[in-house]
């Protein structure tokens, strides 16, 4: 793990989505965070000590899906199938597909494997499944204001994790997508789907894959407006340790699952410039609690005494 001095920092950007705005001054104490996300060799670890079963490899609770047909409630999880033209960037469906069978094991579907991916992020795990892990090893997931403070490294007011120019000196510095997103990908990273942790040069504090590679899972519910939630400090001060809303505040009134959604920080292979330009320390995104997909992978902390 890598060492995260307590400090004041500035959260959020103005630049890019709205949800990333106001930027603002949050203190944050001092914290340790492993150096990369958890890898398959590490998860596997896991669940042969534990014997643990993800939620993409349960049978799906038809309790928690009103309406849904029932032969279609099977375990499995959403993985990205690359269209073969372009298509409208609108509609998600048109590259992500519900695949039964594929699980942290089997990332593309039943017939694929993680044999050749030991030191790749684990993907398919929902966020109880990263909580489980982190339980494990005595570890919790970080609040998105410790990822935020950990991604940017001890940088000031930079757009990505290693500064402002998105390729110093022609150098990738993240697996990311480059070409038209969703259809046309040119894989000058090396990379088409994950990577191996530490691919890429670390940032400032000595993490890897802060950006890109795939998006991880925060302990905070989420919210559009990011300076809501609970701190450590009084309102009329700099939050200290602030946290998201309540698990109720984090439901999305238009979806009629009233799933409860998470934070997201970091981007992954799948970000581009053209869409979800998110690999970006700023960057957020809202995922439901319940869902999977072969792009969300996590990373854990320890909180010091």
């Amino acid at each position: 793990m890598g060492w995260i001095p307590g400090d004041t920092f500035h959260m959020g950007s103005e630049e890019f989505y709205p949800e990333e705005e106001p930027v603002q001054a949050v203190t944050v104490d001092g914290f340790w965070m492993n150096r990369a996300p958890t890898t398959n060799q590490e998860f596997a670890a896991f669940v042969a000590d534990t014997g643990y079963t993800t939620l993409a490899e349960r049978d799906p609770d038809p309790e928690d899906y009103p309406g849904a047909n029932p032969d279609e409630l099977v375990p499995g999880s959403a993985v990205f199938t690359q269209p073969n033209g372009p298509v409208t960037p609108r509609n998600p469906n048109q590259w992500w597909d519900y695949v039964p069978g594929a699980d942290w094991r089997h990332p593309l579907g039943p017939e694929s494997d993680i044999s050749d991916k030991r030191d790749h992020p684990v993907v398919h795990v929902a966020y109880e499944d990263a909580k489980a892990f982190a339980e494990w090893a005595g570890k919790t997931l970080p609040t998105e204001a410790q990822w935020e403070r950990a991604a940017r490294g001890g940088l000031r007011h930079k757009r990505f994790v290693w500064g402002d120019e998105h390729a110093p000196d022609g150098q990738l510095m993240a697996n990311t997508w480059q070409g038209e997103f969703p259809h046309e990908n040119t894989v000058l990273d090396g990379y088409e789907r994950t990577s191996p942790v530490g691919s890429f040069p670390p940032n400032g504090f000595g993490l890897s894959d802060m950006a890109g590679n795939v998006w991880e899972w925060t302990c905070d519910w989420y919210s559009d407006d990011p300076t809501v939630g609970e701190s450590e400090s009084p309102s009329c001060c700099t939050p200290t340790n602030p946290r998201g809303v309540t698990e109720e505040q984090s439901v999305d009134p238009r979806d009629p699952s009233g799933i409860p959604r998470r934070v997201l920080k970091g981007g992954s292979h799948l970000c581009a410039p053209n869409y979800c330009f998110r690999y970006r320390p700023a960057a957020r995104y809202p995922e439901p609690i319940d869902t999977s997909t072969s792009h969300v992978g996590f990373r854990c902390v320890v909180t010091a005494e």
